[in-house]
């Protein structure tokens, strides 16, 4: 999963790829952190990465990972 972007359903700006994933106690993945580009990270105020809820999926595909934000 680490080498797919991760790509805004909304508008298909491409927000970064994962770089670590959080698993809660069940061991199901319950957020996807992303290393996001330059261009969202000045959105966000900070150079902190992002994080999404799994459930913000939409499609994992080959190349990419669509997510609805």
């Amino acid at each position: 999963m680490q080498t797919k972007d991760i790509i805004s359903t909304k508008d298909g700006r491409k927000l970064g790829r994962i770089i670590d994933v959080e698993i809660n106690e069940e061991g199901k993945i319950t957020y996807l952190i992303v290393e996001h580009k330059k261009k969202f990270r000045s959105i966000l105020g900070n150079g902190m990465d992002a994080s999404f809820n799994f459930n913000q999926i939409v499609k994992i595909g080959e190349d990419v990972i669509l997510i609805d934000v």
